[in-house]
């Protein structure tokens, strides 16, 4: 499956201030979602941000959620994000068929809220550069069961370059200097 900014949308899942800290490699984690987050905005991407008990791990830390505006994060208690009524219909007020999912941890709200996606029949792209765990094996064996499980699994610049779909575009030279920035 070929991504499309068409019928795509950005789910980020859990990028807290008290939770980052201890995922490995969070600042690449990071710097991925903003890439993808510049991209969402340049493409109209749709975006959805979860917080896992934002009251104990904190809000989304401040990198990413000044790109964000207010009603694109909510809040949840479930470790599955598709446990919270309100983003089961808030996904499904997007219109998108595929969700491009990244955020933390990849073996706990990232995996479980993959899981049930595709339990749902939607279709997903996983992020490997933009998820993360604070063990390797832990995000290693996560990414290999959203595999088995029909996620596809992909970086944040296939991300970016499957939505430009081509080179010379407006879209694409405005992007093409964060892609490179790396």
């Amino acid at each position: 499956m070929l991504l499309s900014a068409h019928s795509s949308a950005l789910l980020l899942v859990d990028l807290q201030d008290r939770l980052l800290p201890t995922v490995l490699e969070q600042d690449e984690l990071i710097e991925r979602c903003r890439l993808m987050l510049h991209a969402a905005r340049r493409l109209d991407v749709p975006v959805l941000v979860t917080e896992q008990y934002p009251k104990g791990l904190g809000p989304t830390v401040a990198a990413v959620a000044e790109l964000l505006r207010p009603d694109e994060v909510i809040a949840k208690i479930a470790f599955s994000a598709m446990g919270d009524p309100h983003v089961v219909e808030r996904i499904g007020m997007l219109g998108r068929e595929t969700l491009v999912v990244a955020g933390a941890e990849s073996h706990v709200c990232v995996l479980q809220t993959v899981l049930d996606l595709i339990g749902r029949g939607r279709k997903v792209a996983v992020v490997a550069d933009a998820v993360g765990s604070r063990r390797a094996f832990d995000k290693e064996t996560a990414l290999v069961r959203m595999r088995r499980a029909g996620a596809q699994v992909v970086t944040a610049d296939m991300v970016v370059f499957e939505w430009l779909e081509r080179a010379g575009t407006d879209d694409f030279k405005a992007l093409v200097p964060l892609l490179r920035g790396r």
